[in-house]
């Protein structure tokens, strides 16, 4: 079973964070969401209340995961940009090729890092620049050797899906898109 931790940060965007959790744990991926406020509830940035699995020092170790998420959302991404065990994570998981992923705002969090240099990736329009020396792109969803970036909001449930197709192969996100009775193409 394919480990994803999704880290969720006062602001964050609520559809981007828990569809992916949802449509993950609906593939079979073990999900685990991880505050990095230092309590775990995380306020939304529309004032929705969530308590996450467990808190960033908590957690001994992250080895054991395939993949890191971090959902987009004002002020969430900058907290979430901010956070140095988080970045240091994120660099730690992309030097070693494992999968890193984020939508909305967030991916200006590896533009920021230099993670995107020579890649092709997409964010929320109107944040490009922040892609530093990426490809910048207008697809719902692009995936770039190890780094996969979405839009927002409107393009989380595909987004969702790649990151199972991704981790669990083609039929199990297939298996998972007509579940939700979602009936575009997405692949």
């Amino acid at each position: 079973m394919s480990k994803t931790y999704v880290f969720l940060a006062d602001g964050f965007e609520e559809i981007e964070g828990l569809m992916v959790v949802d449509l993950l744990r609906r593939g079979g991926i073990h999900v685990t969401t991880v505050s990095i406020m230092g309590r775990p509830q995380v306020t939304g940035r529309s004032d929705i209340e969530v308590k996450a699995d467990c808190l960033f020092e908590e957690v001994t170790s992250f080895a054991d995961g395939d993949m890191l998420v971090l959902p987009g959302g004002m002020p969430g991404t900058r907290y979430l940009e901010e956070y140095d065990p988080l970045r240091k994570l994120i660099a730690s998981y992309c030097g070693q090729g494992k999968k890193i992923a984020a939508i909305c705002a967030a991916p200006t969090v590896f533009g920021k890092m230099g993670l995107l240099k020579g890649k092709k990736a997409t964010c929320y329009p109107g944040m490009e620049q922040l892609l530093l020396d990426a490809e910048c792109s207008e697809e719902e969803v692009v995936v770039d050797g190890n780094i996969t970036t979405s839009r927002g909001l409107g393009t989380a449930l595909v987004f969702s899906l790649k990151l199972i197709e991704q981790l669990e192969g083609p039929q199990r996100a297939q298996k998972v898109a007509e579940s939700v009775v979602f009936l575009h193409n997405w692949a």
